[in-house]
C-alpha cells in the first residue's frame, strides 16, 4: 500500500512565534512538541488532515521557496480579509514578477511566500489551504511521483502545471507548477509520508527509491525517520508506520 502525506514541514528560526502567526492566521491550534518544534493542526471540519510542523533551524532562508501553501477563499471580500488579517499579523507583500493577478502574493514573518487566492470553484471544500504548491520542472513526471508517493490522484495534468487530489476530494491539492528556475539549496518547506499502520517502513522507502528517490543526508543522524530526495531533489521525509 503506498504512503500517504502526513505533514508539511517548515525551517523556522523561531518556531513557536511563526506557528502561532500561522495558527491564528488560520484559526487553528498550536502545541509545542519536547522536541524544540511546534505543530499547528486543523480543527476537524476544516478537512486538512495533516499538521503544519515547524522545526528549530539556524540557517536563514536566502531564496524563493520552491514550496509554498495557496490560501483559499470563498469570495472577494473573504479573500481581503484573509489579506488583511495576514498583514496585521506580521504579513509583507512580495513581489516575485506575478504582474496582475487575482491572487495576493505575501511573505510571513520568516520570509516564507504564501498566495491568498480569488474564490475558484475547485477550491471551494478544501478548508482554509487550497493547494500545496511545488515549483517543477517536469510537472507531470513529478505528479506521478507524488501520486505514487502520497496515495493522491492525478486530477489535471497540463504543460503548465499537474494537480492531484484525494479520491473523495477531501482536503488540500498538492500541485505542481511548472518553473525554469534549478534547485540551488536545502528547501525550508519539505512533506513528510509515513506507511499506513501494519506497513514497513523501509519496505516502503525501497518502493520509493525503485520510482526514483534518492537517499540524502541534512545532518538528521540517527532518527527514526528516512530522509530522501524526489526525482527534482525536493528532501522529503518517511516516517514510520501510523
Amino acid at each position: 500500500m503506498p504512503t500517504r502525506l502526513v505533514n508539511v514541514v517548515v525551517d523556522a528560526a523561531d518556531p513557536p512565534a511563526l506557528a502561532r502567526f500561522w495558527a491564528d492566521l488560520l484559526g487553528w491550534r498550536a502545541e509545542q512538541a519536547d522536541t524544540g518544534e511546534v505543530d499547528v493542526s486543523a480543527p476537524p471540519e476544516d478537512g486538512w488532515w495533516m499538521d503544519l510542523v515547524f522545526v528549530p533551524v539556524r540557517d536563514p532562508k536566502r531564496t524563493k521557496n520552491r514550496i509554498h501553501l495557496d490560501l483559499s477563499s470563498l469570495s472577494p471580500t473573504d479573500q481581503d480579509a484573509t489579506v488583511r488579517r495576514a498583514l496585521g499579523l506580521g504579513a509583507v507583500p512580495v513581489e516575485l514578477g506575478q504582474g496582475a493577478v487575482p491572487w495576493v502574493v505575501l511573505a510571513d514573518p520568516e520570509g516564507n511566500e504564501f498566495c491568498v487566492l480569488e474564490p475558484r470553484p475547485e477550491y471551494a471544500d478544501t478548508g482554509a489551504i487550497a493547494a500545496i504548491v511545488v515549483d517543477a520542472i517536469d510537472p507531470a513526471a513529478q505528479a506521478t511521483f507524488w501520486a505514487a508517493a502520497t496515495s493522491l490522484r492525478i486530477v489535471r495534468d497540463e504543460p503548465a502545471f499537474a494537480s492531484l487530489h484525494a479520491i473523495d476530494h477531501h482536503g488540500p491539492w498538492l500541485e505542481f507548477l511548472r518553473t525554469e528556475d534549478p534547485k540551488i539549496t536545502k528547501n525550508r518547506v519539505h512533506l513528510d509520508v509515513a506507511a499506513h499502520p501494519g506497513e514497513d517502513q523501509h519496505q516502503e522507502v525501497a518502493r520509493l527509491r525503485s520510482l526514483g528517490a534518492k537517499p540524502a543526508n541534512v545532518g538528521q543522524g540517527e532518527s527514526p525517520w528516512v530522509v530522501l530526495t524526489d526525482p527534482e531533489d525536493n528532501e522529503f521525509c518517511v516516517l514510520t508506520s501510523r
